[in-house]
């Protein structure tokens, strides 16, 4: 690791040396033990407002325990990629990130957290690692894609939703009790979905469907069952039971939901914190994935803190450590309504435990193919390759807008995959 300290300067009084060897060392890497001082370390995230705040809670918490202060830079999300982009070739990037993924561009000076996960219950399968096995990013929580319904529509149509897994929906009848709903309630539309591979992937799971994964020579290919999850999929969109505007038009699946005038959303426990504090008209529940060959959710780390190499390495280091303790992980999962990504805490959401436990169980009863997935992308992220956009959506919108069918669909993401990705090293 690189060590940023400032030259000193040569000075006649010994104790104006001393004061200034002091203030030098108090904010730089390798400085020893994190201290006060005037320069706060900076912790570059997005959306932290929107799940109650939890970072910035615990960077109060933490300048009152130890006097240092961590600056947390809220930026919109579609801005924070590009944002530490250009600060990586600036040489200006924070002491630390909470990012969707690990970039190429600035991964080489994301720090090794080994001593971090060393001994812990933190998951590090969802954690990235570099060509020595270090690992260089922690899992910030566990997100699941799963199903949201409005409760008060259900209620008011005098209509059954699951509420054990002792009567989960098949697919076919969710359709059925959501159309039932749609009709007797007058809603707009049964089902939004937000356009996200993310969200495709665990349908297509739930279809029976391998998705798309290289062979030894790196051409990728998918089982028979990715048609038919497709198929039905472009059945669903027909502008009657679901929005064509939100895959065709980019139209907020999450605005029309909170509309009241949607049955369901297919979204993600990301959601949960903001439907307790924004949703105020109708009631919601969470509920059980439908299936159809499989139970599934998609599921991962829902982004990766990485502690980036530079004069507030150490003091960064010594935060994250800190966050990290089972303790004050628990109260960040809390007050963040985190699934949490340490194994075996104890937390106590302030409201709608229930729905965390519908995606625990959804988790818990995913098959493993969702997980043998999620490696296979660390693994191409470790090696520094990705896709230029998303295949799978990009393509998948085409299918849906009638510009293709779904054979091309399936081979023009094949070979998008092959072209961009390659065999696994």
């Amino acid at each position: 690791m690189k060590h940023s300290i400032p030259a000193r300067m040569r000075v006649t009084l010994a104790f104006a040396a001393a004061a200034v060897t002091a203030v030098a060392l108090t904010g730089c890497s390798g400085s020893g033990d994190a201290g006060p001082s005037d320069e706060p370390i900076q912790f570059f995230l997005s959306g932290d407002a929107n799940q109650g705040g939890g970072y910035a809670h615990m960077a109060e918490k933490y300048e009152e325990e130890t006097g240092v202060k961590v600056e947390i830079v809220d930026i919109a999300n579609d801005d924070l990629a590009t944002k530490l982009r250009n600060a990586a070739q600036a040489n200006d990037l924070p002491a630390i990130a909470r990012v969707g993924a690990v970039d190429p561009v600035w991964r080489s000076e994301a720090t090794d957290l080994s001593d971090i996960t060393d001994g812990s219950e933190i998951r590090t399968e969802l954690s990235d690692k570099d060509d020595d096995g270090n690992v260089i990013s922690l899992p910030s929580d566990i997100t699941a894609v799963g199903m949201f319904i409005n409760k008060t529509l259900f209620d008011e149509a005098g209509v059954a939703y699951p509420t054990s897994e002792d009567d989960i929906w098949t697919w076919d009848e969710y359709v059925a009790a959501v159309k039932q709903v749609q009709t007797a309630t007058g809603t707009s539309y049964g089902m939004v979905m937000d356009k996200s591979s993310h969200r495709l992937k665990a349908f297509l799971y739930e279809f029976g469907s391998d998705y798309f994964q290289p062979d030894k020579s790196g051409e990728f290919s998918t089982n028979d069952q990715t048609k038919v999850a497709l198929e039905y999929f472009n059945s669903l969109n027909d502008d009657s039971f679901m929005p064509r505007s939100v895959w065709l038009s980019d139209a907020d699946g999450n605005a029309l939901f909170k509309s009241g005038d949607v049955v369901s959303y297919l979204s993600g426990s990301w959601q949960i914190a903001d439907f307790a504090v924004n949703i105020a008209d109708f009631e919601w529940a969470s509920v059980y994935m439908p299936q159809d060959e499989e139970r599934a959710t998609n599921y991962g780390n829902a982004a990766s803190v990485v502690v980036f190499d530079g004069p507030q390495q150490k003091a960064a280091h010594d935060f994250i450590k800190w966050l990290y303790e089972p303790e004050n992980y628990t109260e960040l999962s809390e007050t963040s309504s985190f699934i949490p990504a340490i194994d075996g805490l104890d937390i106590t959401y302030a409201s709608h435990a229930e729905a965390f436990d519908i995606y625990n169980q959804d988790i818990a009863a995913s098959p493993a193919i969702v997980g043998d997935i999620k490696a296979m992308e660390l693994q191409y992220g470790a090696q520094n390759v990705t896709t230029d956009g998303d295949p799978v959506r990009d393509e998948t919108v085409k299918y849906l807008n009638g510009e293709q069918d779904v054979d091309t669909t399936i081979k023009n993401i094949n070979a998008l995959f092959t072209d961009q990705l390659g065999p696994l090293e």
